[in-house]
């Protein structure tokens, strides 16, 4: 774990329980493993670093910008290019939101107030 300077965190999540745990903390997290859909934070795993090789990563206000080996399309001898690539591939950002969920409990529930 690093802590940047404006105070985010990027992690190196080894195991799986540490991967569960940096997916709501971490600015960013680099892991060997595969990012569990549900995660939270911006992820560098193994499908990305398998798409695009190695990556620089550059810190933006939305994220972090990458600049990879093996751009998207990018078909070489060497390094021939990964079928069904779709998206975006030269930024991270945080997940979208799926929208606010509502955390309040079931009158069931609540206490009466005394």
């Amino acid at each position: 774990m690093a802590e940047m300077s404006d105070g985010g965190l990027v992690t190196l999540a080894l195991k799986p329980d540490a991967l569960t745990v940096d997916c709501g903390r971490a600015a960013l997290v680099v892991t060997a493993r595969q990012a569990p859909a549900a995660c939270l934070s911006p992820v560098v795993d193994q499908d990305r670093v398998r798409r695009q090789g190695a990556m620089a990563l550059r810190r933006t206000r939305d994220g972090f910008a990458v600049d990879a080996v093996r751009p998207k399309g990018a078909d070489r001898p060497w390094s021939p290019a990964v079928g069904g690539d779709t998206g975006d591939e030269t930024s991270i950002a945080r997940p979208v939101s799926r929208g606010a969920v509502d955390a309040t409990p079931p009158e069931a529930e609540l206490q009466p107030e005394e």
